[in-house]
């Protein structure tokens, strides 16, 4: 028997902090898929709609840290719980909101919620299992961010056309309460964390500097190219408009496939996992930059960069977990600030090369900063030696506060 699966307890635990990661994506990218509904309905323009997801970013990128900070000491159980239950709040706000300002005041609600949620989710869900299974419970925990874009999103634009936006929100506050009461049941008693559990394996202030420059250098460069990967399947890869949902749901399923596939090697290599898939990514942009204008080339080369990207997120936060130089909460705070400014900075810099070189270059620049990420990520061997370690954060040494293990 899978030894991830052996304590029915941890396993289920699991499966829910699966489906609020679900719950926290689906609702962040909602309104780029119910945009234009949205924006007849409150007599606003798509741009100024589009400010719920902009918005939304920024504030994630802001409170990442000082939420995390402010709430080390609060164990899990009770910190997730309230978590949930004002994520579901902020969900019913948007819902009824009678203004485009209140609707923006609950989606800001939900924004402070998911950047703690993301700082403090990998490191509850590890802790309910051995630590030789770090890697794969982290696969698993992704499972549900990687069907969110494939699911969630698609489910909920076709529920608010039919229903109006209203209706889909309404059903996220419903889901975010579900997943509230069942974290609250399932997740074990509150305790103390030990040291071991609160700190990386392998903890290392360069390491962590090193992983988060990469990231941020990488995601810019995949959403330089992914952000408007529609006008590049148009204009370049010559496909018709109505080729291009199941153009991203292939994407999208992809993008699942490279998170169930990199789940089994992160626990024996968690560096290895890391730089495959980004190498993947960069293979696959440099060949839509040759290639794109052949359509199945274009086709192979989204999916094999979905996958690569899928892949690389999941293994991004595991490695996190191993070179976290103090608290792990904090570092995978860092890690989800640098993430959010790689994706702003991303679209942004599309954005203009789009204007400025046209919908082929997107792929180019995108391919040059996954490389740029990819030569900073195998520098790592001369810039941070093996055997330095840092000096793990008093406060996380001593111990913080959360759920402990469930086994």
């Amino acid at each position: 028997m899978d030894r991830l699966g052996s304590d029915r307890r941890a396993t289920w635990a699991l499966v829910t902090l699966a489906t609020a990661a679900f719950a926290y994506v689906t609702a962040e990218l909602l309104p780029v898929g119910l945009l234009t509904v949205m924006a007849a309905d409150l007599d606003r323009s798509p741009s100024e709609t589009g400010l719920l997801v902009t918005g939304y970013a920024v504030v994630v990128v802001l409170a990442s840290l000082p939420l995390t900070r402010l709430t080390r000491r609060v164990p899990r159980r009770r910190l997730l719980t309230v978590t949930l239950a004002v994520f579901s709040a902020g969900a019913l706000l948007s819902a009824v909101a009678p203004s485009y300002p209140v609707l923006l005041g609950g989606r800001l609600l939900i924004a402070l919620t998911q950047a703690l949620f993301w700082s403090v989710v990998a490191t509850t869900a590890t802790d309910l299992f051995p630590p030789a299974l770090r890697g794969r419970v982290v696969a698993r925990l992704a499972i549900g961010n990687s069907l969110a874009p494939v699911v969630g999103v698609p489910a909920g634009t076709w529920l608010g056309q039919q229903a109006g936006w209203r209706t889909s929100f309404a059903v996220m506050a419903a889901v975010g309460l579900a997943v509230c009461l069942t974290v609250a049941l399932l997740l074990p008693a509150d305790r103390v964390r030990s040291h071991e559990a609160g700190r990386g394996t392998e903890p290392d202030g360069r390491r962590y500097a090193i992983l988060l420059v990469a990231t941020l250098i990488a995601v810019t460069g995949f959403l330089t190219a992914y952000t408007y990967i529609t006008p590049f399947l148009l204009e370049v890869g010559g496909f018709a408009p109505a080729a291009l949902s199941p153009l991203l749901l292939a994407g999208g399923i992809s993008g699942v496939i490279g998170t169930l596939a990199v789940g089994p090697f992160l626990d024996r290599h968690p560096r290895g996992t890391l730089l495959v898939p980004l190498g993947m990514v960069t293979c696959a942009l440099a060949a839509l930059y040759a290639l794109g204008g052949v359509k199945p080339a274009a086709v192979v080369g989204l999916c094999v960069m979905s996958i690569g990207f899928s892949a690389m997120v999941t293994s991004l936060q595991n490695r996190t977990l191993h070179v976290a130089p103090g608290s792990t909460d904090l570092a995978s705070a860092g890690i989800s600030s640098g993430f959010n400014v790689g994706i702003a900075t991303g679209s942004l810099l599309g954005g203009a090369v789009l204007d400025g070189a046209g919908a082929r270059d997107l792929t180019a620049t995108g391919a040059m900063l996954t490389a740029a990420a990819l030569i900073v990520l195998l520098s790592e061997r001369w810039l941070a030696p093996a055997g330095r370690r840092a000096v793990p954060e008093p406060a996380a040494a001593a111990g913080t506060p959360v759920a402990g293990p469930c086994r």
